[in-house]
């Protein structure tokens, strides 16, 4: 794995700016998969306007950045697809065959893909470049939807929603080697390593709030309340804060990272349905989707108002800011190292 630039800040190489000359000269885009509809919106951040909507294949849950950051994958659930999106012209391309991927991410060495195959129960390793399987891990709970790395890439943590279950797998051996049980009716969502590597933050819809997870040896060791359907994480360019979309309240959390308690709260005015997104490449903006309303919302991370609220096709979900600071990618949305 690239050494971290920051042994006290996992993402110390995404501040504003410090984009990679892989994606230099890709315009500024925000990919919206609408999972209803099949289709992908494009925006353009700078007039908050849609300029492209294109056909995708069934169910668009996520659109993820490659590690290498060349290419971005549309994930057609029910499909059993990706397709490619070209950056550099935002234009869908070739698509290739993959069982089931809900989700996708990267391990930080870059050897894997490892697609979330929710619906069949597996973490499927893969060959980043072909997508070829190498190996598949059968998992012990139903739902498993996101996870998140280690500061050394040794161990991931995934969450399974309808379990109530973290689990802890080996990325090396491909081996789950532990897991723990939430309380009774969690509902874990997104999951994120801290600025610092200390602790995993886990979002729980059903606890509105997000859990405090060590990974080694694998624990829960708090809770932060939040608002109702706490959902998906985002941290600010500059690693202080945790932006918790609160999907059920129409709202999102905004929490210090150095005391782990809840500084504001960001109402969507007139209620709404806050999901998954992104932060831009500035760390001026929050965008999320609004899953319910047929809509995509644009924070200013300065004071919390809302920029744009954004018609776009039913069922938004999983959408990408591009292009990213960083490296490399993760995979999941805005998960840049």
């Amino acid at each position: 794995m690239p050494p971290l630039l920051d042994p006290q800040d996992v993402y110390a190489g995404a501040r504003p700016g410090q984009l990679s000359p892989a994606v230099r000269g890709i315009p500024d885009r925000v990919y919206v998969p609408n999972s209803v509809r099949n289709t992908v919106d494009v925006i353009d951040p700078q007039t908050f306007k849609v300029i492209d909507h294109f056909p995708v294949g069934k169910q668009p849950q996520h659109v993820v950045p490659s590690y290498d950051l060349k290419t971005l994958w549309v994930l057609n659930d029910l499909d059993d697809r990706l397709i490619r999106i070209d950056p550099s012209t935002g234009k869908p391309q070739e698509s290739k065959q993959v069982k089931d991927p809900y989700n996708m991410y990267y391990t930080p060495d870059g050897k894997f893909a490892v697609v979330v195959a929710e619906r069949v129960r597996r973490l499927d390793f893969r060959d980043p470049q072909t997508l070829a399987l190498v190996e598949s891990l059968h998992v012990p709970c139903r739902g498993v939807n996101h996870m998140d790395f280690s500061p050394d890439g040794r161990y991931l943590i995934a969450a399974c929603e309808f379990s109530a279950t973290i689990l802890k797998v080996d990325v090396a051996t491909r081996k789950l080697v532990d897991r723990v049980m939430l309380r009774t009716g969690a509902m874990p969502q997104d999951v994120r390593l801290s600025p610092d590597g200390r602790i995993f933050y886990v979002a729980d819809m059903m606890s509105h709030g997000v859990h405090l997870v060590e990974g080694d040896p694998l624990k829960v060791v708090g809770f932060v309340p939040g608002g109702k359907g706490a959902h998906g994480l985002y941290f600010s360019r500059d690693s202080k804060w945790l932006y918790v979309s609160n999907r059920d309240e129409g709202s999102v959390s905004v929490i210090d990272v150095k005391t782990r308690t809840v500084a504001t709260k960001w109402p969507v005015p007139g209620g709404g349905s806050p999901d998954m997104g992104g932060v831009s490449a500035d760390g001026k903006v929050l965008w999320l989707s609004g899953r319910y309303h047929a809509e995509v919302y644009a924070f200013d991370t300065s004071d919390g108002h809302l920029l744009a609220r954004i018609p776009v096709s039913r069922g938004p979900h999983g959408l990408c800011v591009y292009p990213q600071p960083g490296r490399y990618s993760l995979g999941h949305t805005g998960n840049m190292r």
